[in-house]
């Protein structure tokens, strides 16, 4: 319970200290995009790049594993968006709100979380989850919302369009150029290392402040938000690590330690991936905000009780 609680508490602080610095007047009304920008465009497209680029092949080439985590987040992402579509949420939109679902937090969260309870063998299976996330998952999510945002009836103009926008867009290309490195083999350089590794831890704190900038701005909230957060926080904190656990445990028949790890990793809040997402394509964001904030607090009990489950 220490452990946990020794985690999100100063996830907690970054949103509270962006929180109070919009409320005291430190930062102004203009804050919010500019941070998100500097995250969606320097900050996480480095993060992603560093992550791709520093793996290695014999640590996550894990079949089952990847099979399970990623189906897991399959489902739930596929069911969100079928859900919300059918609510008459414009396709973008839904495929936020499926993000919000199926995000899970691994590098705020799973990497220390997973180390305190599994020791250093759990580090490969949570590197597999966060490229599975931050990567294959995003790239999903991005290229729904580019569909959604094109009004092009053409079906060539539209898909050249997309494209367009998709080669354009910083968080998908910075894990293909991370590929390169990882295909070849190549080690970066010291300086470039080190220049990737800056820039890219500042992706997870800023993109807290900036949550917590969002949350201070006061503004009406629409009809029916709150049992939509209701919905993606029950199928992120419920319905995911119990898709995987099944998955994990009878279909992929994981050994029991790989298949609580799965169940973990699937258990953790929204992440602020969609956050940032719903800022950066200037989507309504007070679902996402609430989402990402209660899941993480209420993670506090469901990662606590499966914590205590597998004891």
């Amino acid at each position: 319970m220490l452990s946990v609680v020794g985690i999100v508490l100063p996830i907690f602080a970054l949103i509270f200290a962006g929180w109070g610095a919009r409320r005291s007047g430190v930062l102004g009304p203009h804050a919010t995009g500019e941070l998100n920008r500097f995250v969606v465009w320097l900050a996480l497209p480095a993060l992603l790049f560093d992550i791709v680029a520093k793996a290695h092949w014999h640590d996550i080439w894990q079949p089952g594993f990847v099979a399970a985590c990623a189906l897991g987040m399959g489902v739930v992402f596929a069911l969100t968006l079928a859900l919300r579509w059918r609510k008459g949420r414009p396709l973008a939109d839904a495929a936020i709100d499926a993000l919000n679902a199926a995000y899970a937090n691994t590098g705020f969260i799973g990497f220390p979380l997973l180390l305190a309870v599994f020791g250093p063998s759990a580090m490969a299976p949570t590197l597999i989850a966060a490229i599975l996330t931050v990567c294959v998952l995003f790239a999903v999510a991005l290229v729904l919302i580019e569909l959604g945002l094109q009004a092009e009836a053409h079906p060539l103009h539209m898909a050249r369009k997309v494209a367009l926008s998709l080669a354009r867009n910083p968080l998908l290309v910075a894990p293909v150029l991370g590929g390169v490195p990882l295909a070849f083999g190549l080690a970066l350089p010291g300086p470039v290392d080190a220049f990737f590794k800056l820039l890219g831890a500042a992706a997870s704190p800023c993109a807290l402040v900036a949550l917590g900038l969002f949350l201070a701005e006061k503004r009406e909230g629409g009809a029916g938000e709150g049992g939509a957060t209701t919905l993606l926080v029950a199928l992120k904190l419920i319905a995911q690590p119990a898709v995987t656990w099944v998955l994990a445990a009878y279909v992929f028949h994981l050994s029991r330690p790989l298949a609580e790890m799965a169940t973990l990793l699937a258990a953790l809040p929204t992440g602020t991936g969609p956050f940032m997402v719903a800022e950066f394509y200037r989507r309504e964001a007070g679902i996402t905000a609430r989402a990402v904030l209660i899941s993480t607090v209420l993670s506090l009990g469901t990662v606590t009780l499966f914590l205590s489950l597998i004891r």
